[in-house]
């Protein structure tokens, strides 16, 4: 078994709070991260601007829409947008129960990527629980195939993700990523890559009510001319296929318990990682439930035992 893998669940520390603004909405948000006891999972509870609260878990049964981003709830009074980049932070670093008190419909962009929910996370500290922490752990391949795009996932010894992208824009083309899932891989080799978009589709986005938000300040943006806009340049050669591959991580996040197994896609996002957590988590044959043998609270190679599925089923709402 790999490497690194906790024993049991864990919260912060301390609570901290995040202020931004949102992508599309263009609105000042205020989320508080508060610590939550074992078993909670990840819960934002949304103010809405009558002061009714709305709360929301973090599973792929509570997913709406996923066409620019990741959207819990199908109501818009009632729903968060843009959870992807602090999810993927949670995940990365092992995060297992949060309350998320946020006072707007979408999760502050930052820079467009997780590097700053990562900071604050670090910052706050984390605790490790009582609970012992379950795992999905694949058993055999699953896949779904989208026209041109398809995503799969298979059994490893480990977490892995193999991403590959292809855009007809010269500045991006074909880029992949291929690496094992670790706090410190995320950190050093996805966590600070930023969402990404086209100019030419800016007055089309803005007549939709979207991306009311963006700038160079929170997304890399290609102009007509094929060249990146931002005046510092991109943070890695190959940003976009990271932060495709950060989008994943907080998308599959959304099993609302860390998984065992390779994912892999081509020419995916949102739609299509959710497409593929639903198919994996619907073919009961495909995966099983296990928790680690051992009783210290973080081990180097722990030995994974299976559990009974029947009373443990995260993703749902």
């Amino acid at each position: 078994m790999a490497s690194g893998l906790a024993g049991f669940e864990t919260t912060f520390a301390n609570p901290f709070t995040i202020r931004g603004i949102g992508v599309h909405s263009g609105a000042d948000v205020t989320a508080v991260f508060n610590p939550a006891d074992a078993g909670t999972g990840i819960i934002f509870q949304r103010t809405g601007p009558n002061g009714e609260v709305t709360e929301l878990k973090a599973v792929s049964a509570t997913v709406g829409n996923t066409d620019l981003c990741t959207v819990l709830g199908t109501h818009p009074a009632r729903s968060v947008a843009t959870v992807e980049h602090v999810m993927a932070a949670l995940y990365a670093l092992g995060i297992d129960n949060a309350l998320i008190e946020i006072d707007a419909g979408e999760a502050p962009v930052m820079d467009g990527s997780s590097a700053m929910f990562i900071d604050a996370i670090e910052q706050a500290g984390i605790r490790t629980l009582s609970k012992k922490r379950r795992y999905i752990r694949v058993l055999k391949q699953v896949r779904i195939d989208v026209g041109s795009s398809w995503a799969e996932f298979h059994p490893y010894d480990g977490t892995r993700f193999e991403v590959d992208i292809d855009f007809p824009s010269p500045t991006i083309g074909k880029q992949s990523w291929k690496g094992d899932l670790t706090a410190a891989s995320f950190k050093s080799e996805l966590s600070r890559a930023r969402t990404f978009g086209f100019m030419r589709d800016v007055e089309r986005l803005w007549a939709a009510g979207l991306a009311l938000g963006s700038s160079l300040e929170n997304s890399v943006v290609i102009g007509d001319d094929h060249r990146v806009i931002n005046v510092e340049g991109l943070r890695y050669p190959d940003e976009f296929v990271r932060h495709k591959t950060l989008d994943a991580v907080g998308d599959l996040a959304l099993a609302g318990a860390p998984f065992l197994g390779l994912y892999r896609s081509y020419r995916g996002g949102h739609k299509v990682n959710a497409m593929a957590l639903k198919a994996l988590l619907s073919d009961a044959s495909a995966y099983d439930i296990v928790e680690s043998a051992g009783q210290r609270p973080r081990v180097a190679a722990p030995e994974m035992i299976a559990v009974n599925r029947q009373e443990y089923a995260p993703w749902t709402a």
